[in-house]
């Protein structure tokens, strides 16, 4: 599998939330190597602006050729991505990253803030039985997508959707098991996660939220430390744009 970098097309796009957009690309070389937990580099059409912004993969659709991307703008480049409009183009490059591993186990699948939308394709490729943990600050998104591929929760930090506080509260509330956990979001959730994952010794994999720069692990901008030694550096870290972002959660520190 190589990343191919190509002008793309934009199918669609729509605001999900106050903050939220879904752009939908035409990007037939990515989707058709694309699954769940990897992500695309998208570029600026500033040309002052010379990193990409690495955005993950929400949804990919081999047959049509397309790839969806739900994501949160946060500054300069994901508020020029927001005005995108049907037939504009904008340069990608993809799939980026190693995904998530899927196994044939009870599923529980768990996303927080913008670690949410992955959980959508891997809810779709999944094939066990699942359930979906969706964790909010207050608006909602992607909570009727979800609800097509398994028995989705929520928890929100006002209480006005679901549970009053974290998505461990709610697994808690709801009762929620599984053999296996599939988790993306800030690291704080992850870390709980984490330890909750080995403490019922459950196997979990989490997706790393980092901020990324080259996307191909060249500028070791984006390491987090692990228990292993890399081979090459003999030190106790992994690029989570190149070794990732996907990670055992017994392999890397939180």
């Amino acid at each position: 599998m190589s990343a191919a970098k190509i002008k793309a097309v934009v199918k669609r796009q729509e605001q999900l939330a106050s903050d939220i957009y879904s752009l939908v690309l035409y990007a037939p070389e990515i989707a058709g190597q694309a699954k769940a937990g990897q992500f695309v580099s998208v570029y600026s059409k500033d040309g002052s602006k010379l990193l990409p912004r690495p955005i993950s993969l929400c949804e990919v659709e081999k047959v049509t050729g397309t790839i969806r991307m739900v994501y949160r703008v946060v500054g300069f480049g994901t508020k020029e991505f927001s005005g995108l409009r049907a037939d504009d183009t904008v340069e990608v490059m993809g799939p980026l990253g190693n995904g998530f591993e899927k196994k044939d186990k009870k599923a529980i699948l768990i996303g927080g803030g913008i670690g949410i939308p992955p959980m959508l394709q891997l809810a779709k490729e999944l094939k066990c039985e699942k359930s979906i943990v969706a964790g909010f600050r207050d608006e909602t998104f992607l909570m009727e997508d979800l609800e097509k591929y398994g028995n989705v929760y929520a928890a929100s930090e006002d209480g006005k959707t679901g549970v009053k506080g974290n998505v461990l509260d709610a697994i808690k509330e709801y009762g929620i098991e599984g053999d296996i956990i599939y988790a993306c979001g800030p690291t704080p959730m992850l870390r709980a996660i984490k330890e909750y994952a080995i403490a019922n010794d459950i196997e979990a994999q989490l997706s790393l939220e980092e901020k990324m720069a080259c996307g191909i692990g060249a500028c070791l901008a984006c390491v987090c430390q692990s228990k292993e030694v890399d081979d090459h550096s003999h030190v106790h870290n992994k690029r989570i744009c190149k070794d990732g972002p996907v990670f055992d959660a017994r392999e890397v520190e939180l």
